[in-house]
């Protein structure tokens, strides 16, 4: 088979001719039919995040079909279409997973990272850790969901029943979270890059009803920031209303400076989201399923992956890139 493997950080992604992996008890061999490409996969291949051991093959936005099951795997059927996120494993046992915080399980594991994942032909999941999948979207349309739509809903989860929503960076996960918030008939005010008016326009065609590169015009409930950009915290603090929030929906940002506690006092508060749980996707996927859900990607063939990763890192996509094996 083939994976996109990354031998170290700061080094492009190279083809590698691999065996198939057989599926070990409680496995599911998965034929990945589409992969998203996130802001994460390009933390892993710049060694921005701890622990990685090289070469990994990154991945975890992917839609797959299960081409074979490891022993005592009988939940998913051969040849079932199924979702595979970043989480991968969590250990069950300890005070965290107990409490419904699998998330935060000190021994979790993740596909793309600390398992290989998804920029192949096929990849091992733990089927727990794998859904089957709606039928409202095609193969390519769903990848971003496992991640860009997990972790945008986690944190707005956050945000609890704020009208006025920021989203500060206006990527993948934000342009589906736009839409889910216009759903809920809340108000969304988009930042995006100075100068970006492409994707400020097309925010505002999503239902945002101001988009801009400097501070919204009004005071807001809650900012959710997808940009991993330290320097955005200052800016949403002073954004945001007293007791409003700002959470921080990246696995990795850049140092926050200091600033003022005026901007913190009035019980605003700044909280981070950290990966995703099971149920997560369970309650993402049912809600997604009743929306409209109007999902903009750019395909690219397996062996492109260092271009599509290349235009997210240079803010050259609207919406999300996808990985599509099949496509040459």
């Amino acid at each position: 088979m083939r994976a996109m493997v990354c031998d170290g950080p700061g080094q492009a992604l190279r083809m590698r001719h691999l065996p198939v992996p057989s599926p070990g008890p409680g496995q599911l061999l998965v034929k990945v039919v589409a992969c998203g490409v996130c802001r994460t996969d390009l933390h892993v291949l710049d060694g921005e995040l701890p622990g990685i051991a090289y070469p990994v093959t990154p991945g975890h936005e992917v839609v797959g079909t299960v081409e074979r099951r490891g022993v005592g795997v009988t939940a998913l059927a051969v040849g079932a279409r199924i979702g595979v996120p970043w989480l991968g494993y969590s250990c069950g046992l300890c005070a965290d997973c107990r409490e419904g915080r699998e998330n935060l399980c000190a021994t979790a594991r993740f596909h793309g990272y600390t398992l290989p994942g998804g920029y192949a032909d096929y990849m091992l999941a733990d089927a727990r850790y794998a859904f089957a999948l709606p039928a409202l979207l095609d193969d390519v349309h769903s990848a971003p969901l496992m991640c860009a739509g997990l972790i945008g809903q986690r944190a707005l989860n956050k945000a609890g029943h704020a009208r006025k929503i920021g989203l500060f960076g206006f990527g993948a996960a934000a342009h589906l979270i736009c839409q889910v918030c216009v759903g809920q008939g809340r108000e969304v005010y988009a930042l995006t890059r100075p100068g970006d008016t492409a994707a400020q326009a097309f925010a505002r065609e999503l239902g945002a009803v101001w988009a801009g590169d400097a501070k919204p015009p009004c005071l807001l409930d809650a900012v959710l920031i997808f940009a991993p950009a330290g320097e955005l915290v200052p800016l949403a603090l002073s954004s945001v209303r007293r007791g409003g929030a700002v959470v921080c929906a990246g696995i990795h940002m850049s140092d926050i400076p200091s600033f003022p506690y005026a901007l913190l006092w009035g019980e605003r508060r700044v909280e981070s989201v950290a990966n995703l749980t099971r149920q997560d996707a369970l309650d993402f996927l049912a809600a997604a399923s009743t929306l409209p859900l109007q999902v903009h990607v750019r395909a690219y063939p397996l062996a492109d992956a260092n271009r599509a990763l290349d235009d997210l890192r240079h803010g050259r996509l609207q919406g999300a890139a996808v990985l599509v094996p099949g496509l040459t």
